[in-house]
């Protein structure tokens, strides 16, 4: 019977542990950083150029943080944006490198990949960072066009996700002549010329036609673009409503489906929830929500949900997705009264209800346009920090109330 017991308490303790793991999800190094001043240089770099988000998008990596001392030394020369982007990716490294890690590296020494070598922007191994178990517990850094000369070296453990992400202090930046190089920006991008050219004329044209949101679109670009352009049937379709628009709100709506940084697709994937977008000004929010729905992306605002469908450009800084929908604002129009539930089938046999003689309202159509904008959304609307969330699993529920019933069943026998 002791036996019984003890097994019918571990089993139990197994089901809890299983059922209630919550599931692991997507870091943010921005966040992380920000509880940590003294890194607040470096952080602000990582975000301009969207280092930021593919560091997000990576589940196994180590980022080599240095103080603003050090970011000042740097930015002292006045590299380009690029330039900057090219030493900073060399900060990040494409493995787990704990403290405890460092300090125990097979034979003293490990070459690793990084981000800048990801690229394809490093020539030969000058991507790769060695790094070295000295005597008297120092950890040295030094890039391969370094000369294996070690002047950079660990200061203390940040943060750690274990074999997920670690986030580490070094002593200076990583000398490399080839990521201080002067890097060239992107060639300019036509956006409306693009748009126009595969699939989406009818959009750019109206774009084009609107001097304000031209510009707004145009003047975003260098530092971080990503539209969403409606297919040139859903636009079409969507034609008579935009001219019964005011000129304000026609500006606005074209604004809506641009965002004010680079998202790749990547990015996108990983960094559900809601979002910006060029429309956005104080009290006016003109946001929507980004999910996944399986293999897609959805842009989801109150009105209707849009699926992107296709990638025009995807180089940073700009990207230019197609969507099956006008995104359609809150803002600007009102929003879809939700479906009812079903309501349960009668039982046989209580007695029919009577059909009423009331006419049901009809629900709002999205193409109305509001008269005012609409109140502020409920709070179970709002979207739950990815970092914090935990989601409950049905299927692992029902597996705790069969292992339940077993374990009644077994102590009965």
């Amino acid at each position: 019977m002791q036996l019984r017991s003890v097994t019918t308490v571990t089993l139990l303790s197994i089901s809890l542990l299983f059922i209630f793991t919550p599931n692991a999800h997507a870091h943010n190094i921005t966040r992380l950083l920000a509880d940590h001043p003294e890194f607040s240089t470096f952080n602000h770099y990582l975000s301009l150029t969207h280092l930021a988000g593919e560091i997000n998008s990576r589940t196994t990596i180590t980022v080599c943080a240095v103080d603003n001392a050090a970011m000042s030394d740097l930015l002292s020369t006045h590299p380009s944006i690029y330039t900057v982007k090219n030493i900073l990716s060399l900060h990040v490294l494409l493995d787990y490198f704990g403290a405890k890690k460092l300090h125990q590296i097979t034979n003293g020494t490990a070459l690793a990949a990084t981000m800048f070598q990801a690229t394809g922007s490093a020539p030969g191994s000058s991507g790769f960072v060695n790094i070295t178990d000295l005597k008297g517990g120092k950890v040295g850094f030094s890039p391969e066009d370094n000369n294996n000369l070690i002047n950079t070296y660990f200061v203390k453990s940040v943060k750690e996700i274990p074999y997920n992400l670690s986030v580490i202090q070094i002593s200076k930046v990583l000398p490399s002549d080839v990521a201080a190089a002067p890097a060239p920006g992107p060639a300019e991008t036509n956006i409306t010329a693009v748009m126009s050219a595969h699939g989406c004329k009818v959009f750019a044209d109206t774009l084009i036609a609107d001097v304000d949101a031209e510009k707004t679109f145009e003047s975003n670009a260098e530092g971080g673009l990503t539209v969403f352009c409606p297919g040139d049937d859903a636009f079409k379709a969507f034609l008579p409503k935009y001219k019964n628009l005011t000129a304000a709100r026609k500006t606005a709506l074209l604004e809506y489906h641009g965002v004010p940084v680079y998202q790749s697709l990547a990015m996108l994937k990983s960094n559900n929830g809601d979002m910006n977008t060029l429309a956005t000004d104080g009290a006016s929010k003109f946001d929507f929500t980004v999910q996944n729905d399986g293999m897609d992306v959805t842009l989801k605002t109150k009105v209707v949900t849009a699926k992107i469908t296709g990638t025009l450009i995807d180089e940073q800084p700009i990207a230019i997705y197609t969507i099956d929908k006008v995104l359609l604002p809150k803002e600007l129009f009102k929003a879809q009264a939700e479906t009812p539930a079903p309501a349960p089938a009668p039982d046989v046999t209580a007695d029919s209800p009577k059909p009423s003689t009331k006419k049901s309202k009809k629900a709002p159509s999205p193409s109305d346009e509001a008269d005012t904008p609409s109140p502020a959304d409920d709070a179970a609307d709002q979207v739950a920090d990815q970092n914090a969330a935990v989601r409950f699993d049905g299927a692992r529920f029902g597996s705790l109330i069969v292992c339940v019933w077993w374990i009644v069943k077994t102590m009965l026998l």
